[in-house]
């Protein structure tokens, strides 16, 4: 829609908050969703997701640095994530579709890191939350996140579409790979890494959200998992484990 923040525009945004300009990040796109053209009831919604996401950046930021503080800014532990045994069954065969609709499997990735997170692009919180931090992680991993493949498998294929995957992803980082497919392809992929989803429904409104687990899977080269992260790992905790993980320590 003319008027509208482009992904484009939004996304060098987004880097700036990466770098501490969540509050300049913030400002710039609730400046773009003030233009009259934009305040109708249709754009309401759209408006409200914004000022959701802008509130839990600038809140993820905060907690960053508190959290930093609290390490005497040291360098993050290379342990940060849940390192798991050969005999646990996690991940798996995945057949679903990119933005421009072209089909997508595991096999696709293989040689490659993974890093692998399902939600859903309603999401008012977590999920921004947590893609923002994968996002991060990688840039602090610098040349070594060309190895790695950022993923973002929806559990709510009934609105996420292709084309809406598309325009999400990039909100966040033009490296991030969105995912979607049928109901019965997502639910195969969710039953593969064991992932938790279900509506929640409101009594007063035809809009519902998704409850769902919130784990972040790095998965080898051979596809098989590495490394699981829980919500509100921090990006430098990320970055170190990739690390540790791919020098085999």
């Amino acid at each position: 829609m003319a008027g509208e923040p482009s992904c484009h525009t939004v996304v060098s945004d987004l880097r700036k908050t990466r770098a501490g300009s969540g509050f300049l990040f913030c400002r710039s796109v609730l400046r773009r969703l003030s233009k009259p053209e934009l305040l109708g009831l249709g754009n309401m919604l759209r408006v409200i997701r914004w000022v959701a996401i802008c509130l839990v950046v600038i809140l993820a930021g905060v907690w960053a640095g508190v959290w930093w503080r609290g390490q005497g800014g040291g360098s993050a532990p290379a342990t940060a994530g849940i390192d798991v045994t050969g005999s646990v069954s996690v991940g798996g065969p995945f057949s679903l579709v990119d933005p421009s609709g072209k089909a997508v499997t595991d096999a696709d990735f293989r040689g490659r890191w993974m890093l692998v997170y399902f939600g859903y692009t309603f999401c008012p919180d977590v999920c921004p939350t947590e893609l923002q931090a994968m996002m991060a992680g990688l840039d602090v991993l610098g040349k070594q996140a060309a190895q790695v493949a950022p993923i973002f498998i929806t559990v709510d294929p009934q609105r996420d579409t292709p084309a809406a995957m598309g325009e999400y992803v990039k909100l966040f980082d033009d490296r991030l790979i969105g995912l979607t497919g049928s109901q019965d392809q997502v639910k195969a992929s969710m039953r593969a890494y064991r992932v938790y989803a279900a509506k929640s429904e409101s009594k007063t409104t035809s809009d519902y959200l998704m409850d769902h687990s919130s784990f972040l899977y790095l998965m080898g080269p051979d596809g098989k998992l590495r490394s699981l992260f829980k919500a509100g790992t921090s990006a430098n905790e990320i970055a170190q484990s990739i690390r540790a993980k791919m020098s085999g320590t």
